[in-house]
């Protein structure tokens, strides 16, 4: 065997474990990039949404209607309809009698959607809050007497508290957490796929860096 078979001989093993170890590299890049678009594509139109009502959060006085659109309305209930409600114990937390949800729709074109209601002995009062409206009704247990009351601040004060899910309900604070999910896994595998490319581009962890550096920095300057 003449000395150049004997170089390649020795060479063979360590240009097969490169060859190994690139594979595993390329194969390990195929699944964090698959991870990472997927995640991408689940949280895509979320961190948009997100993205711009923080602005518009963050801005609320610039963007908010000046003045809420107030709707009020004030009646005295049927006594057969509030005989009705005085003959039901009514639990702190039992949901609006049938009888008073037909009767606000009927009169008022007002529908309450599965909302628990306070009963005291002198009051039935329901927190009908939702995202960009401030609203309540309560019915006086004696007089009879039932006023409601809405203050809408209109689609961007909407946005902006669905962006804090303020008064959305289970279903929108559980489509908030999944989206969070999403999300950490998009950034999770994109800092990897960063990892992966850093040996080529030094431009990736100062770039990365500042990321961290400037929110850090403002906070520790700014923010009291």
């Amino acid at each position: 065997m003449n000395a150049r078979s004997e170089f390649l001989d020795q060479q063979a093993p360590a240009a097969s474990s490169e060859i190994k170890a690139a594979s595993r590299r390329a194969a390990w890049l195929k699944v964090l990039m698959q991870w990472h678009w997927i995640s991408s594509a689940v949280s895509l139109i979320g961190m948009l949404f997100f993205a711009a009502s923080g602005i518009t959060l963050n801005n609320a006085d610039v963007f908010e209607s000046a003045s809420a659109q107030v709707t009020r309305h004030a009646a005295v209930l049927p006594p057969a309809l509030l005989a009705e409600l005085n003959a039901q114990p009514g639990a702190a937390e039992d949901p609006p009698p049938a009888a008073l949800k037909r009767w606000l729709s009927e009169n008022w074109q007002l529908a309450i959607y599965p909302k628990a209601s306070e009963w005291s002995a002198d009051e039935i009062f329901i927190d009908l809050k939702s995202p960009g409206v401030e609203a309540w009704l309560s019915v006086d247990r004696h007089s009879g007497a039932i006023q409601y009351e809405a203050s809408d601040r209109g689609w961007v004060a909407y946005f902006n508290d669905l962006h804090k899910g303020k008064n959305a309900g289970r279903v929108w604070g559980g489509f908030i957490t999944v989206f969070g999910v999403a999300c950490v896994i998009f950034s999770i595998t994109g800092l990897l796929i960063l990892q992966v490319h850093a040996r080529s581009r030094w431009k990736v962890w100062p770039l990365t860096g500042l990321g961290l550096v400037i929110p850090l920095l403002l906070m520790l300057l700014f923010v009291h």
